[in-house]
């Protein structure tokens, strides 16, 4: 019988006195796409990090076609055929597309780094993958969307990589590109690759994998073949319990206007946007990528500044000057994108959360400790942050821990309007559940939600009204009543 591509046994790892991994056990075959499977914390991003060489094990082997390997850092890893697109964008935001492609392996010529032969060739790699990008563009210049496609370009420009790991690659990019990009992994797998994917979304996992492996608690739980398990099946073994219904909906929506948008004008981004959000509603903001949507919540808050238009909560208009009159209108706001705007990396969970009411937690003019804890408690409490520990580094959580430590923080503030922009992106099914709960204890007592998603089937399970922006124009407006997964794709194309 052939040797697996690779094989991991027995992992351990341990952050502090805190268990990441106890039994993590992976095995791998060529021409395979296996799916990686566990809900936050379960430990695999651990085991993923131990793969590539930017953690080592406590305990634990690796086999690589039944030879013994261990790396010691990234290069180690990419010299021995592994390659990773992470979930966490790991751009160089100075850099262009093509050097971010073939950062540490640019082509050369006469000792110099070939700029002619670089941009070609990073130019080639994205036209083969179907990708509109400038391989000359600056990357901070690029989308969410777009810098993922080119961690994407990244990892398969190591050529010599047999061994490909795909963490939330589709987290930022939408049908058209997910599509696509499940084309280049079944090319890929035919070609004799060996894949690692990880989703969170269950439906990607039955679309293009083969086989699984559940980690729960830093153990592997179960492996298989997808052709054996159903969605429920697999999504139990996950949480270690059944979900009965995903999606959280018991609010009725009031008719008292709550936040009111007026013709707000952001050229190039977005153009003449209106809408009404009222007391007790969750409105929802479905478009492509690049449609305005994520431009429009920021103008919202204050991070974008509007041409023209206004911003009115409760009658009082805005002057537009910025997130703290934002703030202080009572509106909170979460960002797309938690590692780069959302969280202090290198701090702890507690400073983390307090950091919105650092004023109100003062005594004479100087930070009450005592009272700085007591809000960190309560949102460690509210949100169930796992581990429970406010010393806990933030960086050393998982994605969905991570992401409730940025509500926790926005809902100290003791907000009437919350703007979620993919609260749920890289969030398991366990964690979702948890945010729709956040989400309906909000509404039920009087507050307003403005939710944008990349999922249909979100957007349709937790909306009242929904807006369709297309180019950056409101394109259509759905009631809860009236909308199907085929209407809102039709007014967003």
């Amino acid at each position: 019988m052939q040797a697996p591509l690779l094989s991991m046994r027995g992992m351990k790892k341990r952050f502090s006195d805190v268990p990441a991994l106890v039994d993590g056990s992976l095995e791998l075959d060529r021409g395979e796409i296996h799916a990686l499977c566990g809900g936050n914390g379960a430990g695999k991003s651990t085991l993923l990090n131990i793969l590539m060489g930017f953690i080592q094990p406590d305990e634990g082997e690796i086999f690589i076609n039944d030879t013994r390997a261990r790396f010691a850092n990234a290069k180690e890893a990419l010299d021995a055929g592994v390659a990773i697109v992470q979930q966490e964008l790991s751009a160089v935001p100075d850099l262009t597309v093509a050097e971010n492609i073939f950062l540490g392996a640019e082509p050369q010529r006469h000792g110099f780094v070939d700029f002619r032969r670089l941009n070609h060739e990073a130019g080639e790699l994205l036209k083969s993958l179907g990708y509109d990008i400038d391989p000359t563009e600056t990357m901070k210049h690029l989308s969410i969307a777009s810098q993922q496609l080119v961690e994407v370009a990244k990892a398969l420009s190591h050529r010599n990589a047999d061994i490909l790991i795909f963490d939330e690659p589709t987290s930022a990019i939408g049908e058209k590109d997910t599509a696509r990009l499940f084309k280049v992994l079944r090319d890929l797998a035919s070609a004799g690759k060996g894949i690692i994917f990880v989703t969170h979304r269950i439906g990607e996992i039955f679309e293009v994998a083969s086989r699984y492996t559940v980690l729960k608690d830093g153990a592997r739980v179960a492996a298989g073949n997808i052709a054996d398990i159903t969605p429920e099946q697999l999504i139990e073994k996950m949480v270690g319990t059944t979900v009965d219904q995903e999606f959280v909906k018991q609010n009725w929506p009031g008719t008292a206007p709550l936040l009111e948008v007026r013709d707000l004008t952001c050229a190039p981004h977005f153009e003449a946007v209106s809408f009404t959000l009222h007391e007790g509603e969750v409105l929802g903001i479905y478009g492509l990528v690049g449609s305005g949507r994520t431009e429009t919540l920021a103008a919202i808050y204050g991070l974008r500044q509007a041409e023209t238009g206004s911003v009115s909560v409760q009658g009082r208009v805005l002057k537009g000057s910025g997130a703290g009159e934002a703030l202080d209108a009572g509106i909170a706001y979460v960002t797309e994108d938690r590692k780069r705007n959302g969280l202090v990396l290198c701090a702890p969970v507690g400073d983390n959360l307090s950091l919105s009411v650092l004023s109100r937690a003062q005594k004479w003019g100087l930070l009450d400790s005592g009272r700085e804890n007591a809000y960190i408690d309560k949102a460690v409490r509210r949100m169930r942050i796992h581990p429970p520990n406010a010393r806990q580094l933030v960086r050393h959580l998982s994605g969905g821990n991570q992401q409730k430590v940025v509500l926790g923080r926005c809902l100290l503030t003791d907000p009437k309007i919350l703007l979620l922009d993919e609260p749920t992106r890289g969030v398991d099914v366990a964690a979702k559940k948890e945010i729709y709960h956040l989400i309906a204890d909000f509404v039920q007592g009087g507050g307003g939600v403005i939710i944008v998603s990349s999922e249909l089937e979100e957007i349709l399970g937790v909306s009242d009204r929904i807006l369709i922006f297309s180019r950056g124009r409101v394109a259509a407006v759905f009631s809860r009543k009236d909308a199907t997964q085929k209407k809102l794709l039709m007014a967003a194309v």
